[in-house]
């Protein structure tokens, strides 16, 4: 039997995760990105909505995670010497956490690059040999005080 944990006689927190990641792209990738060569557009901006919208869909996602009204939300992707490095920050006064918004957002904002450059990383097989995600990882977590009525 599929089901949530109930969380109804937890106190509303206030809760935040932060998460990060790596996209590694080839060295012309990189360049291409970095000039604002990339046919699609943006891929910095683009990673960065992508990840907010997906943020905000995560428990429409991840079965078993409770839909939490998000109070502040941050992605921020940005390039980096292997690719393109990602931070992502999710907040909430709620009864559960906000770990899997941050990292589903970091991976959403993620493969949405990949998605945009991937006409420049592939190789005469169709192939991404210089291309991997990850590793995405909570950074960290805060938990403050319960909320007051």
């Amino acid at each position: 039997m599929a089901r949530q944990r109930d969380v109804g006689g937890k106190p509303r927190v206030a809760r935040t995760a932060v998460a990060v990641g790596e996209l590694t792209l080839s060295a012309a990738t990189r360049r291409a990105v970095r000039a604002g060569r990339v046919e699609k557009g943006d891929p910095i901006a683009a990673g960065e909505l992508a990840g907010l919208l997906a943020m905000k869909r995560t428990s429409e996602l991840i079965p078993h995670c409770h839909a939490v009204g998000l109070t502040a939300s941050r992605v921020e992707v940005r390039p980096s010497t292997r690719g393109v490095r990602v931070r992502t920050e999710a907040s909430t006064v709620d009864r559960t956490g906000v770990e899997m918004e941050a990292l589903v957002a970091a991976t959403v904002a993620l493969l949405t690059v990949w998605d945009m450059v991937k006409y420049l990383e592939k190789d005469d097989r169709g192939l991404y040999p210089r291309t991997s995600l990850g590793p995405v990882r909570v950074l960290a977590k805060r938990k403050g005080a319960p909320e007051r009525s």
